[in-house]
């Protein structure tokens, strides 16, 4: 089961979010059938929008968007206070490694472009927030969009390792650490040594207790509590009965000729995948409904 853990140090000056998001990430995969490159950038940006979901509070959703001009085209990952997330990679094909390491390839498929962040809190106007992207990697991005639209100096670290056979997800997760106004220049420096001389994340994720061995190396000697502990998911909230009112939504003469040349609809949620089959009686009701 995928988690999260939301910490604060003892003394008020900073705050970290530690992630386990493997199956969250393994679902995405098997649902897009991603080939490699595709599954890591997906997986990461994935783990960005649950890391910012869990910023939220209420019925909150938070979108991220990857706006890259490279092969990988548009990724977006939709999460929720609740630790649920879904998303999609426009270019599901890509499968590039670095010969001499095996390394997956995302930034250069990424490309330049803008990191977009768009919150959802029920108010009549959504807020969104836009960063250039300044490494493609994506765990970078976001810590830049914080500090830029949030003005809060951030770490993060996000990681999706493959199975080096069969390419299918081992380990996914991430962090964030953030420093607070409290925070002095000499606590903030050793938190950096500590970010800079900490395992791999996907070797902390290998531990027994992945999300605490994520913690300790993070704060190192400072103390910290644990403020709250929960599990994401990889959840599409897609519906027939939603897809019904977008084609509603449709004008009478282009439902006409959804029956007039296919005798009926089929709808694909871009998120999960899941189809929806509308016949033409079905799509006759919508006309006679208008």
């Amino acid at each position: 089961m995928d988690k999260i853990i939301k910490s604060i140090s003892k003394n008020g000056h900073f705050r970290a979010f530690a992630l386990e998001a493997t199956e969250s990430v393994r679902e995405a995969q098997v649902r897009h059938e991603t080939m490699p490159s595709s599954t890591v950038a997906l997986g990461r940006t994935l783990i960005a929008a649950q890391i910012l979901g869990a910023n939220e509070k209420g019925d909150s959703k938070v979108t991220v968007k990857i706006l890259g001009d490279g092969a990988m085209g548009a990724i977006v990952a939709v999460a929720d206070s609740l630790g649920n997330v879904k998303g999609y990679v426009q270019n599901t094909d890509l499968d590039y490694k670095r010969a001499s390491t095996g390394e997956v390839l995302v930034a250069p498929l990424v490309g330049n472009g803008f990191f977009l962040v768009v919150k959802d809190m029920g108010l009549k106007q959504p807020y969104t927030g836009q960063v250039d992207l300044i490494t493609g990697e994506i765990g970078e991005d976001l810590a830049w969009y914080f500090l830029e639209s949030e003005q809060t100096p951030s770490s993060v670290g996000l990681n999706v390792l493959l199975d080096e056979n069969a390419d299918s997800v081992k380990v996914a997760g991430g962090f964030m650490l953030q420093a607070l106004p409290d925070a002095t220049d000499e606590e903030i420096s050793q938190m950096e040594a500590n970010i800079k001389t900490m395992p791999a994340i996907s070797t902390l994720l290998e531990n027994d207790a992945p999300l605490d061995a994520m913690l300790a190396a993070i704060y190192g000697e400072m103390d910290f509590t644990v403020l709250a502990e929960s599990d994401l998911h990889y959840h599409c909230d897609c519906s027939k009965a939603r897809f019904r009112e977008g084609l509603h939504s449709l004008a009478a003469a282009e439902l006409t000729a959804m029956i007039e040349e296919d005798n009926g609809a089929e709808v694909v949620c871009q998120f999960c995948n899941r189809h929806y089959m509308f016949d033409a009686n079905e799509l006759n009701d919508l006309i006679l409904d208008k």
